[in-house]
This record gives C-alpha cells, structure tokens and sequence, in this order.
C-alpha cells in the first residue's frame, strides 16, 4: 500500500531537499511498477512480494508473473514468481 501525501505538508525542506515523506513515497510509488524483461524472472529478477513482471517475449500464456513469496526462506528475493 503506497502512503498518500498530505497536500498541506511540503515535499522539499528550506534547503531544496526532499522530505522524508516525500522520500517514503517515491520510493514506495518507484517499488510498485510493473517490471518488464525478457524471459521468466524466477531465479533472476529481485523484487519485493506483490510485484509484478512482464515477459516482452513471452508466448501466449506466459507473459505475466506476480512475485508471491517474500524470498526462498534464505533471503534470496529472486525467487518465488509465480505465473498468472
């Protein structure tokens, strides 16, 4: 879930930096696109659980993924897409 911005608060300090809100949520907004490669992202692509991937080359009936599984329970974020 991407945190809303509050339009009353300001997005860049007195010195033209980025907030820490504003941070927050562009990284989230950045974290939650759509992924396109070539080729199946198991074992391959690292991302965050919810994420989606597209296969530009994919046939029909496998071009998109969704990462289902935080990581294979060693910490490798690389796996666990699932086809949808």
């Amino acid at each position: 879930m991407i945190n809303q911005l509050n339009a009353a608060n300001p997005i860049t300090d007195e010195q033209g930096r980025m907030t820490q809100n504003m941070r927050v949520f562009t990284t989230q907004v950045t974290e939650s696109g759509l992924l396109i490669g070539t080729g199946t992202p198991e074992g391959v692509v690292k991302a965050n659980q919810g994420r989606e991937y597209m296969d530009a080359a994919g046939a029909a009936g496998a071009i998109k993924y969704i990462k289902r599984d935080p990581d294979d329970g060693l910490g490798d974020t690389s796996k666990g897409w699932i086809l949808v």
